[in-house]
Formats: C-alpha cells, sequence, structure tokens
C-alpha cells in the first residue's frame, strides 16, 4: 500500500508582496514606480473584481529580461450603497453610504500592494523596497508574508 502526501503537490508560494501606505491615486504611484524602479506597470484593461462587492484596480508589466510579473494593486475598494430606510412613515428613504472594502483585510491601513512574481534570486523584493522607500509621496512600505495571510486566493488573478 502505498502513502500520498498530498503537501508534495502544494506549491510553494512563488511571490514576493510590499505592502504601499500612500494616499496619491493610483495612476499616480504608477507612474513613481515606473521612474524610480525601472518598471513599465500598465494598468490593465480590466479590474478585479469580487462578488460583485468590490473593485480593485491593476497595473501589470512583464519583465521578460528577469523573466518577472509586476503587479500593483490598489488593497481598498469603495463603492456607493443605496439602503432603503423605513422611518415608519408613508415614503420610504434611500441613504447612499460608502462601503470600503480590502482585498487583504489584514492590511487595512495599506493602500496598495506591489506583487513581484516568479522573482528566481528572491533579490528584487529588497531592492524594491528600499526604492519605494525613497519616494516622498509614500509614507511607509514593508515586505508582507504571504505564508501569514488567511487566504491568499485573492492575489491569484493571471
Amino acid at each position: 500500500m502505498r502513502k500520498l502526501i498530498l503537501e508534495d503537490f502544494i506549491e510553494d508560494i512563488d511571490y514576493a508582496l510590499i505592502g504601499i501606505h500612500c494616499s496619491i491615486e493610483d495612476y499616480r504611484l504608477a507612474y513613481l514606480l515606473n521612474k524610480h524602479l525601472g518598471l513599465n506597470l500598465k494598468r490593465k484593461s480590466v479590474d478585479i473584481e469580487y462578488k460583485d462587492t468590490s473593485c480593485y484596480s491593476i497595473f501589470e508589466w512583464e519583465d521578460e529580461k528577469q523573466l518577472t510579473v509586476w503587479n500593483l494593486i490598489s488593497n481598498i475598494s469603495k463603492i456607493e450603497v443605496n439602503d432603503a430606510v423605513d422611518v415608519t412613515s408613508l415614503f420610504v428613504n434611500e441613504e447612499k453610504f460608502t462601503k470600503t472594502n480590502y482585498l487583504i483585510p489584514e492590511y487595512k491601513k495599506v493602500n496598495f500592494i506591489l506583487k513581484i512574481s516568479d522573482d528566481p534570486n528572491q533579490h528584487l523584493e529588497k531592492q524594491a523596497l528600499n526604492k519605494i522607500l525613497e519616494i516622498p509621496q509614500v509614507v511607509t512600505a514593508f515586505g508582507i508574508d504571504a505564508n501569514k495571510l488567511k487566504t491568499t486566493d485573492q492575489l491569484i488573478f493571471n
């Protein structure tokens, strides 16, 4: 009788994540990352959508020289929701409010996530992090351990 161990078939996480806290727009951050890191991030034609409740912008660049894929993803999705409020009157009032969702809920202070996929030497994360911290518009940036996240399904979008 042979025993098959499932853990042998589960792939290790082959990407690095950098959390970026700043208050600028996504396209502005993509421009600054392109300028300071020598990237060529471009907005994808379709945003990441989850369960019709949230939408996250995504920028991507495939570096064929380093054999890596770079993604800049918004961590925050704000949508306007109508809520019917009955105030025990003849009329039902509709109130609008903004609902905030997070791609990675454990990091609510992170505005953007930079994902570096297939980094063969695993040296790009430290270099990128140091250069990101030099950008004046960035408040802070830090590495995120993907192994400690509750779910990583939302980070698979290829």
